[in-house]
This record gives C-alpha cells, structure tokens and sequence, in this order.
C-alpha cells in the first residue's frame, strides 16, 4: 500500500471509532449500559487500527504484510491500548512504563474482548451460571470503556506525508535496538513539527520517551 492509501485507511478507523464512541455514548445515555459498553469497545477496536496501519506501512515482505492483515482483523490485537489510562493512573509516564500493553503474554486484551461479548449475550459459566448482559455490566464500567474510547478516537487527522515519513524514520530500524527505534521515533517526530504536522516548540516525543509526561493534578 502506498503511503495515501495507508493514511487514508488511518482517518477511515478514527472517523468511523468517533461514530461508534458518539453511538456508545447516546447508549449510556440512555441506560443502556450493557449494549453502549460493547459499542465502546467496537470503537476502541477502530481505534486500535491506526498502530496496526502503522506497522503495515513498515512491512517489507508479502510474508510481513500478511501477519500485518491477521492483526487487522484479530480483536484482541486491535484493543491493546485500552489499559493506558489505567496505567497512567498507576504512575506510568515513559514508554519504557508501557510496556505491558505491547506483551503478548497479557491478558488484559482478552478480558476487554469477553467484557464486550458479555455486553451483547447471555452465556453459560461455570457449574450452569448463566451470565446476563445487565448483571455484569453495570454503568460505571460502561462510562469507564466510553472515556477510554473517546481518548483512543482522538480529533487528529492522519495525512499521507506523515506516513511517507514514519517509512523514511522508522524502516530503517524497524524492529532492532529498542535505542535505535526510540532516537528514530524522535527523529520522525522532529520532521513532523518541521513539516508543520505536530505543535512547534520542543519536541514532546523525546520528552515523553526519555523524561516522561506531566499529569497536571485535578
């Protein structure tokens, strides 16, 4: 795929993931909790698209590509992200500190997809408990998946010359020395304020991956 069409790809997900959060949200609103949880998630989901397009973007083989598609379309690989605000609240401020949404061997991903399952059906657990949509979700949980999708679905248009950069930086590196990968991450954030892509001023990418971000105290 060309650098457009991946970008393109990018503002179809958070489009369509803003729709979803909105819809989820009307849901809530509603009281209907159990239904505009799963909603969230699906928007979450969309969301979760954009990383993915990012590594597709990157791929150099048929082989990689097609890892790249089976990602795409797995759910689990798509809500990864989900636990960041938790993880912020925990005291996470570094990449370094988020680590855990990118280890396979965790499960959070799982248990979002079984939230969003558990908000659409009735199932069995268990010595013969059935499980019901309202007695497992209730409206905490629902708002706490919606401010997370909302977060995830950001306002920020995704543009071809982004991407054509994030190939020029990122490529060479790809997946070798985590420093390597970390200065071009750096780097690509520099030539998008140069390109007029990101806020002018320090670059806020070596910030946040060398010293961390601020949380301001509410």
């Amino acid at each position: 795929m060309t650098p457009a069409q991946i970008a393109t790809g990018m503002n179809a997900a958070v489009t369509n993931a803003r729709r979803l959060s909105e819809d989820a949200e009307c849901l809530i609103a509603a009281g209907r909790f159990q239904t505009g949880a799963s909603v969230a998630t699906l928007a979450i989901e969309e969301a979760g698209k954009v990383s993915i397009l990012r590594e597709l973007a990157l791929a150099k083989t048929d082989a990689e590509a097609i890892e790249v598609w089976k990602a795409y379309r797995s759910h689990t690989r798509k809500n990864a992200a989900w636990l960041l605000p938790q993880l912020v609240a925990a005291g996470a401020r570094k990449l370094d500190d988020l680590k855990t949404l990118f280890d396979e061997s965790s499960d959070h991903p799982f248990i979002l997809d079984q939230v969003k399952q558990l908000g659409f059906y009735t199932d069995c657990l268990g010595n013969a408990h059935w499980a019901v949509p309202w007695e497992v979700i209730d409206e905490a949980i629902a708002r706490t998946i919606l401010k997370v999708a909302k977060i995830l679905a950001g306002e920020r248009e995704h543009t071809e010359k982004e991407v054509a950069l994030w190939i020029q930086h990122i490529g060479p590196v790809w997946k070798q020395n985590p420093l390597w990968m970390k200065q071009a991450i750096i780097n690509w954030y520099a030539a998008m304020q140069e390109a007029g892509l990101a806020p002018e001023g320090s670059n806020q990418m070596e910030h946040f991956i060398r010293q961390g971000f601020h949380v301001k105290e509410v």
